[in-house]
């Protein structure tokens, strides 16, 4: 509208000094000319500026989305560094037993190599450890046999003892020991949890022991297959017996 107006007042202006039709029309046209080329600078920039906020949208959103592929690629990569971890652990434990068992076949192949030497079939190395087995089972029960006759035998020596009146004390296994299981204060006699099985002769004498302190001793009485009657001797008594005191020999 002030443009308008302005035009208006220029166009007065210039018939009042005597300008002809003509040269008013010249600077109308001029000026109309100005004002459309005004607008259409004015509506392009408007358009360039719809189109470069058109495209700041878009690259906000191809950012956004970059940052998310990004976070995405992050963990990926995370899960496959974990991964490869895992695997590289494997393949070294892999690595290690089979060079324990390359090791084991080695060890395998010379012991063959012996065995050739000797030039024994396997059914004939077969027999020989059976027999060999067979051979320690009779000596164990061999030497069980002999432990049993060696116990018989000191017992009826400690026996044949007795009968004559000798006062000489039982021998009993070297570092054999026991605890009290049963007390008759009463008749002052115990039960010790160890019998025949751990060697155990009658007339055998052991200490009893309480906090290595010397309580007493007894003199064994009856013996069973694990389990022995003891009499307690009067002149040893330091204090009184109880369960679960030691007896030493």
């Amino acid at each position: 509208m002030l443009r308008i107006s302005l035009i208006i007042a220029i166009v007065a202006g210039l018939a009042a000094a005597g300008l002809n039709f003509y040269k008013v029309r010249e600077v109308l046209v001029t000026t109309i000319s100005e004002r459309d080329n005004e607008k259409n600078l004015k509506e392009t920039e408007m358009a360039e500026h719809r189109s470069t906020k058109k495209t700041l949208s878009q690259t906000q959103e191809t950012l956004a989305s970059t940052e998310k592929k990004l976070e995405t690629t992050t963990a990926n990569l995370k899960r496959t560094t974990a991964t490869l971890a895992t695997t590289e652990a494997r393949a070294a434990e892999l690595d290690t037993k089979l060079l324990a068992t390359t090791q084991e076949r080695n060890q395998a192949q010379q012991k063959l190599s012996q065995w050739d030497i000797l030039d024994l079939q396997p059914d004939q190395v077969r027999g020989m450890i059976a027999d060999l087995k067979k051979a320690r089972e009779h000596i164990e029960v061999v030497g069980e046999e002999n432990r049993l006759l060696a116990r018989k035998k000191l017992e009826l020596e400690n026996k044949l003892a007795y009968f004559h009146g000798d006062p000489q004390p039982v021998e009993l296994p070297e570092g054999l020991k026991g605890s009290i299981i049963a007390v008759d204060p009463k008749y002052d006699f115990v039960v010790l949890n160890i019998g025949k099985d751990k060697g155990v002769l009658e007339r055998g004498e052991m200490l009893i022991n309480r906090n290595g302190k010397l309580v007493g001793k007894v003199r064994i009485a009856a013996v069973q297959e694990n389990q022995c009657v003891a009499n307690i001797i009067p002149a040893w008594k330091q204090d009184e017996v109880m369960e679960g005191d030691q007896v030493l020999y």
